[in-house]
């Protein structure tokens, strides 16, 4: 087999046959493709996703029938919060160094590739099919709940107390990272700015939850006071594939936009409080952070005390709260998005008062 030239940084109209063979080749795929048709998929806010179904003039026995590509938004508000933000960036990056090590279930990347200078990029990744994208508006059943806490446990056992992780300007909150765009008076803006779209279809805890997290978020940010380690940071259903009744892989995760060197707690109750209704949570909360802490202990991860967890664990629904707010006034807005973040927003408050999150002494 004769690999073609690597692939360029391409949108998804330029992509071409020769493109998604020098693609498939570069990666050790025996296969010419000759023609393909092209498809949205998904419903990311920042990202544009396409699935490429492929037709071959020749193909080897791993050739796959379909890929699905990852590019900017090409609505230009939600480009340039991932250029901001550095979410394009920060996405190739996971899959060329740290995807292989991090143990969580991850789509196999075929080819990825940034421009440091302009934030284009182009992620080319198995197509996970028959398994379906998880739902936040939906939730997820209890048994899919146990196996995203297990591979949670996966990810932040992969890098616990990982101080290489500092190095890398990439990676969110590291000593090498840039300083943080996102400051207190932008946090306390964009509030105000949410409660004036939403007033109407807010509960009043919701606001009260709201108005003391904007005005601690200086203190918040830096209130943790345990090992750090790997994190995704927006660990929720949409960002997941489940099998399905066809088949498919138990959980894969997806959207590596926004991982950082944080504590690993905040992820389980991102997913917890946004994922299953609030009495369902109550209910088998204290069975799941068993099995993320016994996890954590089978991987290797020692001297982390259950009571430490559960202290991280109710802290945990802050960042569910403000990413509600915060990615609702600075993506495109859409009628579920709407009522995806007013989900996000109410469960995170629900976890918050029930985990008396209120209290920074």
């Amino acid at each position: 087999m004769t690999h073609l030239a690597r692939p360029d940084i391409r949108r998804p109209g330029a992509i071409d046959a020769g493109w998604l063979t020098a693609v498939l080749q570069g990666a050790g795929v025996d296969a010419v493709v000759k023609g393909f048709t092209a498809d949205g998929v998904g419903t990311g806010q920042i990202g544009d996703s396409v699935r490429f179904e492929l037709d071959y003039a020749r193909a080897g026995l791993d050739a796959p029938a379909s890929l699905v590509g990852k590019f900017p938004s090409p609505n230009s508000e939600s480009r340039e919060t991932g250029v901001k933000l550095g979410n394009y960036l920060r996405e190739v990056r996971f899959y060329q160094q740290l995807a292989p090590k991090a143990l969580i279930h991850t789509p196999r990347c075929y080819f990825t590739d940034v421009d440091e200078q302009t934030s284009e990029f182009v992620l080319i990744m198995e197509d996970l099919a028959p398994a379906e994208q998880g739902d936040q508006l939906k939730g997820v059943t209890v048994e899919q709940a146990r196996l995203v806490v297990v591979e949670a446990a996966k990810l932040h056992a992969s890098h616990w107390a990982d101080d290489g992780l500092e190095t890398l300007p990439w990676v969110s909150n590291t000593k090498a990272a840039p300083p943080s765009v996102v400051t207190n008076e932008m946090v306390a803006a964009l509030w105000a700015g949410f409660k004036d779209r939403y007033g109407p279809r807010l509960a009043p805890h919701w606001v009260e939850a709201g108005e003391w997290l904007s005005s601690h978020y200086a203190a918040i940010g830096s209130r943790h006071d345990g090992p750090r380690c790997l994190t995704h940071n927006d660990y929720r259903p949409d960002n997941m594939m489940f099998a399905s009744e066809r088949g498919g892989y138990p959980v894969t995760v997806l959207d590596w936009q926004s991982f950082a060197y944080g504590a690993g707690a905040t992820d389980v109750a991102y997913f917890l409080a946004g994922a299953l209704p609030p009495e369902v949570r109550r209910a088998h909360e204290p069975a799941f952070l068993t099995l993320y802490h016994q996890t954590l202990a089978d991987l290797g991860v020692s001297g982390y005390r259950m009571d430490d967890l559960k202290r991280h664990y109710a802290q945990g629904g802050y960042l569910l709260f403000l990413t509600a707010f915060f990615a609702s006034m600075i993506v495109t807005q859409t009628e579920r998005g709407d009522r995806m973040f007013m989900r996000m927003l109410g469960s995170a408050a629900d976890h918050m008062a029930d985990h008396n999150a209120f209290d920074l002494t």
